[in-house]
C-alpha cells in the first residue's frame, strides 16, 4: 500500500487531517475536531465494577508501565496492564486527616486493550507539511459498540510531549497490538463497481479504507469488469499472500465470490466436484462489505447494513463458521451457496434481472408487483432428507458434536417426498436477515447449526398468499398458515414437473439463449443471483465450510419498513 495518508475528505469530522506513518516513525496530524473519550461508554466504568472483573480474571493485573498523562483536561496516574489501560486523576493534597481513598476509587477508569485497532503518535504540524511537528501525546483507536449491532471507531488521546516517555509507551502498546490472534494483516479486496447505484467504490474509498489504513492492514483492490469476473480471477490469484478476503457489493456479488473461493479450496486439494463429494474448507477468511440493494447475506452477519461495521469486525478478526449448501444436477456441480428459493421468490428475481435499465428500487418493486398479479404455482416434487429432533442442541459448545451425529444418521434416517403445486420454496442454510424480514426469512436456523431450513408454500389465494408475505416485517409467525410447512433437514432434491412447460417460459427467462434447448428451463433464486436449470436439483448442506468475519448480533426489532408494493 504506497498510499498511507489519511484524506481529508475520506472520513468527515472523524480521523481527518491524520497521517499514517509506519511504525517508530508513526506521526499525525491534530485532529481538528473533538474524538474525546465519552465516559458512559461501555467500555469505561468505575472501581466496583474494575475491581469486580479483576476478581473474574483471576487476582491483579501484572502492571507493565506506569506514567503521567493528561486525560481530557486532567493529570492522571496511567497504568498499562496485560489487557487494560487503567487511569486515575492525581488529586491534590488535602488536610491530614482527610479521607481521599473512596474519592479516588470512584474516579478510576479503565478501557480494554482487546477492544484497541490502532494506536499513533499524535503531533500538530505547520500548514503544508506531513511530518514532523510538536508532539502532543498518543492516541488510541478503539472500536465501541453504537446503538443497536452497530460498532463505531473512536480515538483516546494520551497527553504528554516527552518523546522518550511517549516512545516507551507507544512500542509497548504495539507490542500488545501486534499480539492479538485472527487480525489480518493483509487483505484482497474484491469490488463491483456496479452494484447498486454504483455505490461500492464510494463506499469502499469513503467508509473502509481509511480504517484498512488506520489498522495498517495493507490491501490489495481489483475492480471486476463483467459478472462472472471475480469467479475468473478467484482461479488466479496467489491466496497465500493474503490473511483474508473482502468483497464490496450486494448478495448476487458476494455469493459469486464465495462460490470461488470455495471452488478454489477444491481445485488446491484436488478436490473432484461431482454430486457427492465432500467439500474442502475454504482456505480463507471472506469479509463481506454491504453495497447492494437488499445485503441479506451482510445483515444476517451483522445484524445492520453498515459498512463501517462489517470493516470492523473484518479488522478485529471477528469470524464465525459459517454452513454452505451445494447445488448440483446431473452429477455435476452447479454452485456454492447460503440460501435459494424457487418459485415466487425466482420469478420475481428473474424478470427484475430482465428488467435492469430501470432504477434498483423501481425494478425490486416492479418485479413483485408484476410476479404477485401473475402468481402461478409450480409443480413438483420434493424429496428431503429430514434432521432427527433430538440433535437439535443450542449450545455453541455442542454444534460440533451435533453436525458429526447428524451426518453419521444421514444414510439411516427416513427420506421423505411431497408432490403438488407449490407457489414458492425456499431452502436456507442461513436465517437471512434483512431490513423488510427482522427475524429473517428463515428464522429457525442459525448461521452454523448443522441444519437448512425448507419452507414450503402450497397453493393458495393470492389474499392469503399476500398475507404470508406481509408476516415476514413483523414479529407474527409467517409460518403460521396452513397452506405453509417447514422442515429441518440435510439434504433436498427438487424436480419439476416438465409437463405442459416450454423452454423459458416464465416471464424474464432467455428465450433466445435456450431456444435450441427442448428441455424447460426453470429459475432459481440462488443468494439474489439468477441460476437457470433444466432437471432436478440436489441440495446439500455442509456444515461450517466457511468462516465470514461477523459477530454475534442481537434480535433485530420490528421492521420499520414496510415494501411499497405490498
Amino acid at each position: 500500500m504506497s498510499d498511507r495518508t489519511l484524506h481529508p475528505t475520506a472520513r468527515s469530522g472523524k480521523i481527518q487531517a491524520w497521517e499514517i506513518i509506519p511504525e517508530e516513525a508513526t506521526e499525525a496530524h491534530e485532529k481538528k475536531t473533538s474524538c474525546g473519550w465519552n465516559a458512559s461508554s461501555s467500555v469505561v466504568r468505575g472501581a466496583p465494577q474494575a475491581a469486580a472483573d479483576r476478581e473474574d480474571s483471576g487476582g491483579g493485573q501484572r502492571v507493565l508501565l506506569r506514567g503521567i498523562f493528561s486525560v481530557g483536561k486532567q493529570s492522571c496516574d496511567v497504568q498499562l496492564t496485560d489487557s487494560r489501560l487503567v487511569w486515575s486523576p492525581i488529586l491534590p493534597e488535602r488536610p491530614p486527616g482527610e479521607d481521599l481513598n473512596l474519592n479516588h476509587q470512584q474516579k478510576e477508569e479503565f478501557l480494554n486493550l482487546k477492544d484497541m485497532f490502532a494506536v499513533k503518535m499524535k503531533r500538530r504540524c505547520c500548514a503544508g507539511k506531513h511530518k514532523g511537528g510538536t508532539l502532543l501525546g498518543i492516541t488510541l483507536f478503539i472500536c465501541l459498540r453504537k446503538g443497536h449491532n452497530k460498532l463505531k471507531d473512536s480515538a483516546f488521546d494520551l497527553g504528554n510531549t516527552s518523546e522518550d516517555h511517549c516512545n516507551v509507551w507507544f512500542k509497548q502498546l504495539k507490542e500488545i497490538l501486534n499480539g492479538f490472534p485472527n487480525r489480518p494483516k493483509s487483505l484482497k479486496i474484491i469490488i463491483n463497481p456496479h452494484s447498486h447505484k454504483r455505490e461500492a467504490s464510494r463506499v469502499y474509498s469513503e467508509e473502509v479504507e481509511p480504517l484498512f489504513k488506520l489498522a495498517d492492514i495493507q490491501t490489495d483492490v481489483t475492480r471486476t469488469e463483467y459478472g462472472g469476473h471475480a469467479l475468473c480471477l478467484l482461479k488466479e490469484f496467489n491466496l497465500q499472500e493474503f490473511d483474508g478476503l473482502v468483497c464490496v457489493g450486494g448478495d448476487g456479488f458476494t455469493n459469486e465470490v464465495a462460490h470461488g473461493l470455495l471452488l478454489r479450496a477444491q481445485m488446491d486439494a484436488g478436490r473432484s466436484t461431482g454430486s457427492d463429494f465432500t467439500p474442502v474448507r475454504a482456505s480463507l477468511p471472506l469479509g463481506v462489505i454491504p453495497a447492494g440493494s437488499t445485503n441479506i447475506i451482510a445483515y444476517t452477519l451483522h445484524g445492520v447494513k453498515h459498512p463501517v461495521t462489517a470493516a470492523l469486525h473484518i479488522i478485529m478478526g471477528h469470524t464465525q463458521p459459517v454452513d454452505v449448501c451445494t447445488f448440483s444436477a446431473n452429477d455435476r456441480l452447479l454452485r456454492f451457496g447460503f440460501s435459494s428459493m424457487f418459485g415466487f421468490g425466482s420469478r420475481a428475481l428473474a424478470l427484475a434481472e430482465k428488467n435492469r435499465w430501470m432504477p434498483s428500487s423501481r425494478r425490486t418493486d416492479f418485479a413483485v408487483l408484476r410476479t404477485l398479479a401473475k402468481l402461478k404455482s409450480e409443480s413438483c416434487t420434493l424429496t428431503f432428507l429430514p434432521v432427527n429432533n433430538s440433535l437439535q442442541m443450542s449450545q455453541p459448545d455442542q454444534r460440533n458434536k451435533k453436525n458429526e451425529q447428524i451426518h453419521k444418521l444421514g444414510n439411516a434416517a427416513q427420506w421423505q417426498s411431497m408432490n403438488g403445486n407449490f407457489l414458492n420454496v425456499s431452502i436456507m442454510a442461513i436465517p437471512c436477515l434483512c431490513s423488510m424480514a427482522p427475524r429473517g426469512l428463515a428464522p429457525n436456523t442459525k448461521l452454523n447449526d448443522g441444519t437448512m431450513a425448507l419452507i414450503v408454500v402450497k397453493n393458495t389465494s393470492h389474499a392469503e398468499f399476500v398475507k404470508h408475505l406481509k408476516r415476514y416485517a413483523s414479529f407474527q409467525n409467517q409460518f403460521d398458515f396452513s397452506f405453509v410447512e417447514t422442515h429441518s433437514v440435510q439434504e433436498v432434491k427438487l424436480c419439476p414437473s416438465t409437463e405442459g412447460a416450454r423452454c423459458g417460459d416464465y416471464e424474464g427467462g432467455n428465450k433466445d439463449l435456450h431456444a435450441l434447448s427442448t428441455e424447460a428451463v426453470f429459475p432459481w433464486n440462488v443468494d439474489g443471483d439468477l441460476m437457470e436449470v433444466a432437471s432436478e436439483v440436489h441440495v446439500r448442506l455442509h456444515p461450517q465450510l466457511i468462516n465470514l468475519y461477523g459477530g454475534i448480533i442481537d434480535e433485530l426489532e420490528e421492521s420499520k419498513i414496510k415494501c411499497s408494493c405490498l
